[in-house]
């Protein structure tokens, strides 16, 4: 309310001595507060006089002054008036109060106070006056407030802005309410109130200027700036009386325009107010500048010179440079903190570009800075984790926030910590203020949330005190509250769960709070939705419990309660029944007593929740319906759970005493399962302590019960027999005949699924019985009988076993030619290189082919042959049979051959195994001789590193003999399509990449980089041609050129790298056998060998011996196909060569050192490569035994169809029987060795004619040697068997034995059934089962008599089968006998050892026939890869054929001097032989061929002669040595001879045992003198 000034004599006595002389000391205090109180109210009402005047606009009433400055808005304004260039009207938030009006106080709200802080701080008012933000705002200090205004008047007074604040004290009046308010007030604040009188002295004391001496040097100024003199104008402003600062003399000519423009504005002002003021009354400042006036045109130039610097120092683009410029005093910048110079930098810059003129002004850069520093001080405050600081700096009005509250300033402060630290962690050093006001936004999102949930819990609060269920749901459902699981249809229930709940924290004198927070209402939703399921399950549980009983379904009773009941447990499927008679019976009593029935059911919830449940219209409610008929002759479901719990407990307790341990743990499982256990186990302690007495009490009861029950049924009967007997017999006749009818008329109209059953019946059966066979120990003879069929041989077993041992004799047979012809060409390669050199060789390169052509044409001798080794004669047939013997034992026993190996001579043996050992195994063509084949070398290879290998490095450093050949069999016909499959893409891949040049040798290198030199540049280059290794490196060209070619290495290693590894599977199970014992059998000498040891000896096996060679020349080993002619060029082979090495390193380990020390840069790779190949071979090693492998053992060949059967040359048999004759006592030293006995009716070795029969050789033919020879390569099929095979007057063993006797049981039990062998044996056989067995008998005996030969049973078998069923029987008998004594069966188990081999026969007998089809598979696979191998050597013959007659046309057109000797024919007439040669040694000695001759001096030389003559064999030449003219010796030279040492490497060879000749020069000279070349 406005208050006007009162006359003198009516002020208050506020303050009066004789007032306060009359008072109590108490009130005297009390007066003393009132007139503190006063006085402020006058302060007040002078600050609101003077802001009235200034602003033009009236204020709120001196008692509500103080609210109505809290939002800034007139702080503001009052800012605009004093310092409108720092403070415009659109900086100032809520100029016209709408939003305090409709609200209250925003947090924005300070930002006006903030800018009045700014505007008196730029006009320079002392900051001892200034309040704090929160003064204000949160009313802390308002008289701190006021108090600034009055200081402010006073200082704006002075310079001349504003008029002089008015003194009021006294004489303005207010109520003694008024007063006392404010008292009150102040009292609140409890502060002291500031010394108003003091303003004047205070401001004095801080602006400590003469006033006269100013006002001088202000006249002076202005005096200077009319006469418009820059550098007179300078001298004044730089007077110190004037007091002003930052007088730059560099801006003299701007201080003098703006100064001069300013006072030409102040004086046309001065002129239009003072046209209606006296001129006594005017103001000499009103034309002048005042010094405020001067100091702020200083500022303002001074200010728009350094905003100039500073945009360009941004521009620049140096962080310090720019906040030098920006602390600069004439910029009248905020302070700027240097430690956060990147972002001002990054931000001014930023802001920089977005205007359009590329420019800031300086309100842009004054409200920039003042927001950086402000956010630089927030990010040093989060650095150092202060949390305080934090929070003011929040707070600080400069930073500018939107939106922030500061009562939430801990939360603001907590969440821009965390935030920091994640920028931190991003590489990010401070918060941008964009980051920060999106951290406040969010942090008033979560409040505003929290409030909104707060509200919506007090929302459900209320609507559960007015006990309202909708408005409660409505409540429930709010999104604000996020309460889940709602369901409107239970409102009632939420309401009454949620009413108890919050009951029960009301009477819960713990609890702090009296109302339900959001956990607890949620939870007890969750508790109501309970209540529900649990209402309907009861309800289930209660209406198909009932209708059930209604219906009579007493099957169906199980499955309801099952359904219904809350632990499944409880219900036992053994007291269906029970449940239902319990159940009806109970319901039947309830029906009884029922007067009125209604349809309504009821549920009791904890006591407290009622639950209606209409059954025939399906309503439920949890309040009570208003017309309520409960179904009283329903069973409630508290009376269902009671019967099911006693029918339980009852049956339990009746079954307890007899229930096993699965049952046990079933009644254990239900409710009631515990209580009754331990009633049980009660109960049996205390009858085990009392079975004596128990025992008589129960044997007495069970007497009398047991007489009674007899005695009344037995005068029963006798009373009513003759009825009995009537009603037994008419009853049975009724079921019998109603069965039958019934049944009958069933399988009519089922006939087709009756069918169906029955065949699934079968068949499941069958599976039964079959998985009886296979997986039983003991398998019962029924099952035995219905699979002994399996053990016939049909037509398809016939053919594939001819087939499978067709195929095995071609593949063996290719495979022998196709190693003949591969050594063939081998040497024809070698023969017409020689021709190249040596035109006259090329009649023996003609004969070669000759030979190689008969090669082709080779025949086996086959079983038609009626002569020779296979005629029919007894003693040639016992010879073949010894041989057939031999060799089978020979097959089956490894140890001899594997001794027989070590016996010869290393070159020997290497032949031995190459030939014969492989054909002994048919090159292991199929998985018997495969698994016999391993057995071979395992054994041999354990006896080598047994007695040969000292050391575990001589198998790498050596070349044992087993290995060798294991690798060389792995990589024949057999292993090679897997070396290929292994690595022909990759080895391909690396021929066909025509870029890819890899050298790691530094002087090719440098040599080719010098070839590339000058052929680009067409000049010789300066540098040497002949480098070291070093000298080469130190070229940066080379260096890189290695590195790439490194890079390169590196890549395509990886490629074959990972094709072996991923490879693995494909690597032959041989290989990996013998690799794995190999492992053990080092491992096992040498106890100390490390893993990586005995792992590297694996490697050195599977890779450098099996793969590399491969890799290195591919063309050799067929890995890739190469047409006839074609070749791998030598890039091709170098970088073929350099991937070997490296995974050769690799895969032993060996880093490069020494001479390879320049791909010393490869060791890490070649390390890690190692690990790779390290759990390669040790993978590779994990292999299953041979046995498992092929499913063999030492039985196999007696189940077998056919004979194993190998094709061996005669050549091949001699050199075999002669070896073992010559090593006979090392290989079978003990005399009584079936070795031995074979040898002894062998006799001695055989010749050659003795195999092909007389007359086969012309006893007078000249050539007989030399067709000797090439018939001894004639093949022949031997039919291999043991000697102790079964035969009549024979010893017989206890397998063979066994095997027959198996024989004669398939015969038997075939025609004759039995629950087991001994009742068959026992029982005599019927007549139709004789009969059927005869018949039997004579289908088998026509099958038999088309069997092959080879393929038939031995005679003694034969005849067994012949005998009638009762014979065979009775022979089992003895048989069964015999093989009791010897321990393979026995009685006591009814022989069921015999009829175990039989089932594991049929067993074999599958498995061998699916062995079988995948053997055919394989032989034609590898026969088909074998002849296109062999159809590539015929094509590499014909193009050598093609080779020879070329130069055989050049020869005829060429008239030589020699012609050729062609097909054994005589020289063409004409021709003449050539003169001999003579020459001296000393002559011989010049010309380098004769090197030295023995205990001869090099002067005697010229008394030796040597004649050199041309034979009449084409090459051969003889020469004489002559000594003194007397001829000494002679000796004759073959230029094919000569070719072979000069193609082997042969430098030097010796001539009549003493001269030493040269053999290059020696070549060159005979085809000088006599070839004319």
């Amino acid at each position: 309310m406005p208050h006007d000034e009162l006359p003198s004599l009516q002020r208050p006595r506020y303050g009066s001595i004789v007032d306060d002389e009359r008072l109590s000391a108490e009130e005297m205090d009390e007066r003393r507060r009132q007139n503190i109180a006063y006085e402020y109210l006058c302060h007040l009402e002078e600050a609101k006089r003077w802001m009235e005047v200034c602003l033009v606009e009236e204020l709120p009433p001196t008692t509500e002054l103080e609210e109505g400055l809290r939002n800034g808005v007139y702080l503001a304004k009052l800012a605009k008036f004093f310092a409108p260039k720092m403070v415009s009207e659109k900086k100032i938030y809520d100029v016209e109060q709408t939003r305090y009006k409709k609200s209250g106080l925003h947090f924005r709200h300070t930002d006006n106070t903030v800018q009045w802080l700014r505007a008196m701080e730029s006009i320079g008012l002392p900051k001892i006056f200034y309040p704090e933000t929160t003064d204000v705002y949160d009313r802390k200090n308002i008289p701190r407030m006021i108090y600034c205004i009055h200081a402010l008047s006073l200082y704006l007074f002075k310079l001349g802005i504003a008029p002089q604040i008015q003194d009021l004290l006294g004489k303005v009046d207010f109520t003694e309410e008024e007063i006392s308010n404010m008292r009150k007030e102040l009292e609140k604040y409890g502060i002291q109130m500031p010394s108003f009188s003091k303003i004047g002295g205070i401001l004095a004391n801080e602006l400590s200027v003469d006033e006269a001496a100013l006002h001088a040097a202000v006249i002076a100024i202005n005096e200077a700036i009319e006469k418009g003199i820059a550098e007179q104008t300078i001298i004044t402003l730089r007077n110190p009386n004037a007091v002003l600062t930052l007088v730059a003399e560099n801006f003299a000519q701007e201080y003098q325009k703006e100064l001069w423009e300013a006072k030409k504005g102040k004086e046309e002002n001065a002129r239009l107010k003072n046209n209606c003021i006296s001129e006594e009354e005017r103001d000499a400042y009103e034309e002048l500048l005042t010094q405020a006036e001067i100091q702020g045109t200083i500022n303002k130039v001074n200010r728009l010179a350094a905003v100039d610097h500073i945009n360009a120092v941004i521009r620049e683009g140096n962080p310090e440079n720019t906040v030098l410029a920006l602390k600069k005093p004439e910029a009248q910048l905020p302070a700027v903190y240097p430690f956060a110079a990147a972002m001002y930098q990054n931000e001014l810059f930023n802001l920089q570009k977005q205007n359009t003129t590329n420019y800031l002004v300086h309100e842009e850069l004054l409200i920039a800075v003042e927001m950086l520093s402000a956010v630089a001080l927030l990010n040093q405050a989060l650095e150092s984790n202060d949390l305080v600081s934090v929070q003011n700096q929040l707070k600080s009005p400069t930073i500018g926030f939107n939106n922030l509250d500061e009562t939430y300033a801990e939360r603001y402060a907590n969440e821009l910590l965390s935030i920091k630290l994640e920028t931190l962690s991003q590489g990010q050093e401070n918060l941008t203020w964009n980051e920060i006001q999106n951290c406040i936004d969010m942090v008033n999102i979560q409040i505003q949330e929290e409030n909104e949930r707060i509200l919506a819990v007090g929302y459900i609060n209320k609507a559960i005190d007015e006990g309202n269920p909708l408005k409660t749901v409505d409540g429930l459902m709010l999104p604000t509250a996020n309460i889940k699981a709602v369901d409107p249809e239970h409102a009632q229930h939420y309401q009454d769960v949620l009413y108890h709940a919050k009951s029960q924290k009301l009477m819960d004198p713990a609890s702090a709070s009296k109302i339900l927070w959001l956990d607890e209402i949620q939870h007890a939703v969750y508790e109501a939705n309970t209540h529900q399921d649990k209402a309907k399950q009861w309800v289930t549980l209660v209406v198909d419990v009932n209708q059930c009983l209604e219906k009579e379904k007493t099957s169906d009773i199980l499955s309801v309660l099952k359904s219904s009941v809350y632990n499944t447990n409880d219900i036992l499927p053994e007291c269906a029944n029970r449940y239902y008679d319990a159940l009806a019976k109970k319901k039947e009593q309830k029906s009884k007593s029922v007067s009125t029935e209604g349809s309504w059911l009821k549920l009791s919830l904890q006591e407290k929740y009622d639950y209606y449940y209409n059954v025939d219209s399906k309503e439920s409610s949890w309040i009570t319906p208003e017309s309520c008929l409960p179904k009283e002759s329903w069973l409630t479901g508290k009376e269902i759970e009671d019967i099911i719990e006693e029918v339980t407990a009852d049956y339990i307790r009746e079954k307890m005493w007899s229930a096993s341990e699965d049952l046990l743990l079933r009644f254990q499982a239900t409710s009631s399962g515990p209580l009754l256990r331990k009633e049980y186990e009660a109960r049996k302690s205390f009858l085990c302590e009392q079975e004596e007495h128990v025992v008589k009490i129960q044997a007495f009861w069970k007497g009398h019960k047991q007489r009674i029950a007899y005695i009344n049924r037995r005068q029963t009967f006798i009373d009513h027999i003759p009825s009995i007997v009537k009603i037994q017999s008419w009853f049975r006749m009724v079921t019998a005949r109603k069965n039958y009818l019934s049944r009958l008329q069933y399988f009519s109209d089922h006939k087709n699924e009756i069918v169906k059953i029955q065949s699934l019946l079968r068949a499941n059966k069958a599976r039964d019985d079959y998985k009886t066979l296979v997986g039983s120990e003991n398998p019962p003879l029924t099952v035995i009988r219905k699979f002994v069929h399996l053990l016939d041989q049909s037509d398809l077993d016939f053919q594939e076993e001819l087939e499978v041992a067709r195929l095995r004799g071609e593949v063996v047979t290719k495979i022998r030619g196709n190693q003949q012809l591969e050594k063939d060409l081998n040497l024809m390669d070698i023969k017409i290189g020689l021709l190249v050199k040596n035109r006259i060789t090329l009649e023996d390169v003609i004969s070669h082919r000759t030979k190689l052509n008969k090669k082709k044409g080779g025949e086996i001798l086959n079983n038609s042959d009626n002569q020779g080794i296979k005629s029919l004669s007894k003693e040639r047939r016992k010879t073949l049979e010894t041989y057939q013997q031999l060799f089978y034992l020979l097959q089956t026993n490894p140890s001899y051959l594997a001794k027989l190996i070590f016996q010869m001579p290393q070159n020997k043996s290497t032949k031995f195994m190459d030939t014969v050992i492989f054909t002994i195994y048919n090159y292991a063509s199929n998985q018997r001789e495969e698994y016999l084949l391993l057995k071979l070398f395992k054994t041999a290879l354990e006896e080598e590193i047994k007695s040969k290998v000292d050391q575990v490095q001589d198998i790498v450093t050596g070349n044992p003999t087993v290995i060798k050949m294991v690798v060389s069999f792995n990589r024949g016909a057999r292993g090679q399509n897997t070396l290929r499959q292994l690595l022909a893409p990759v080895v391909r891949e690396i021929i066909d990449d025509k870029s890819l040049i890899i050298n790691t040798n530094p002087v090719d290198v440098y040599k080719a980089w010098v070839n590339q030199l000058e052929t680009q540049t067409g000049e010789a280059s300066n540098l040497p041609y002949d480098v070291t290794t070093e000298q080469a490196l130190t070229y940066p060209e080379v260096r890189n050129k290695l590195e790439a070619s490194n890079e390169n290495l590196r890549r395509v290693i990886d490629k074959v790298l990972n094709s072996i590894i991923s490879s693995l599977d494909l690597l032959p199970y041989g290989l990996r056998y013998i690799a794995k014992v190999l492992k053990n059998s080092i491992h096992e000498k040498f106890p100390d060998a490390t893993e990586d040891e005995l792992l590297k000896i694996v490697g050195n096996l599977l890779y450098y011996r099996y793969m590399n060679p491969a890799i290195v020349a591919p063309d050799g080993f067929d890995i890739i196909d190469m047409t006839a002619g074609g070749q791998i060029n030598s890039d091709q082979r170098r970088n073929l060569g350099s991937v070997a090495k490296i995974l050769q390193h690799a895969a032993s380990n060996k880093l490069f050192e020494g001479e390879n020390q320049h791909l010393s840069s490869m060791n890490n790779y070649l390390s890690e490569t190692y690990q790779k190949f390290r759990k390669y071979f040790k993978e590779a090693c994990d292999v299953p035994e041979p046995e498992e492998k092929f499913n063999m053992d030492k039985y196999t060949d007696v189940v077998t169809v056919s004979k194993p059967v190998i094709f061996i040359s005669i050549e091949e048999i001699i050199s075999t029987h002669s070896l073992l004759l010559e090593h006979q006592d090392a290989i079978a030293p003990e005399k009584q060795d079936l070795l031995n006995e074979l040898l002894e009716l062998l006799g001695e070795v055989p010749h050659v004619e003795s195999f092909l029969g007389e007359g086969t050789i012309d006893p007078n033919d000249p050539n007989k040697a030399n067709t000797l020879s090439q018939l001894s390569k004639t093949e022949i099929s031997l039919s291999l068997t043991s000697k102790y095979d079964l035969r009549d007057g024979e010893a017989i063993d206890g397998q063979r034995l066994m095997i027959k006797t198996k024989k004669l049981i398939i015969d038997v039990i075939r025609n004759q059934p039995g629950n087991t062998l001994t009742e068959i044996l026992e029982t005599p056989a019927t007549t139709q089962q004789e009969t059927d067995h005869a018949t039997d008998m004579v289908s088998r005996a026509i099958k038999d008599s088309k069997t092959p030969d080879e393929m038939k049973h031995s005679q003694s078998m034969v005849e067994d089968a012949q005998l009638p069923l009762e014979q065979k029987k009775r022979k089992i008998q003895r048989n069964l006998r015999t093989l009791e004594q010897t321990g393979l069966v026995s009685s006591k188990n009814k022989y069921q050892d015999i009829l175990n081999e039989i089932a594991k026969d049929i067993r074999n007998q599958r498995i061998y026939r699916k062995l079988r089809k995948a053997e055919l598979a394989k032989l034609q696979q590898t026969l088909k890869a074998l002849n296109e191998k062999a159809a590539f050597y015929e094509e590499q013959i014909n193009y050598y054929d093609t080779y020879i007659k070329t130069c055989l046309d050049n020869l005829k057109i060429k008239n030589s001097r020699r012609s050729i000797k062609l097909d054994g024919k005589g020289e063409p007439k004409g021709a003449r032989r050539m003169k001999p040669v003579k020459y001296t040694a000393a002559k011989l000695h010049e010309k380098g061929v004769l090197l030295g001759i023995d205990d001869l001096q090099t002067n005697q030389f010229k008394n030796v002669t040597f004649d050199i003559v041309s034979t009449e064999d084409v090459g051969i030449f003889d020469v004489k040595s002559k000594f003194l003219g007397v001829e000494m010796e002679k000796v004759q030279l073959n230029i094919q001879d000569l070719l072979e040492m000069q193609y082997e490497g042969v430098a030097v060879m010796k001539m009549f045992d003493k001269v030493k000749v040269n053999v290059n020069l020696l070549i060159y000279l005979l085809n000088k003198k006599f070839y004319g070349k």
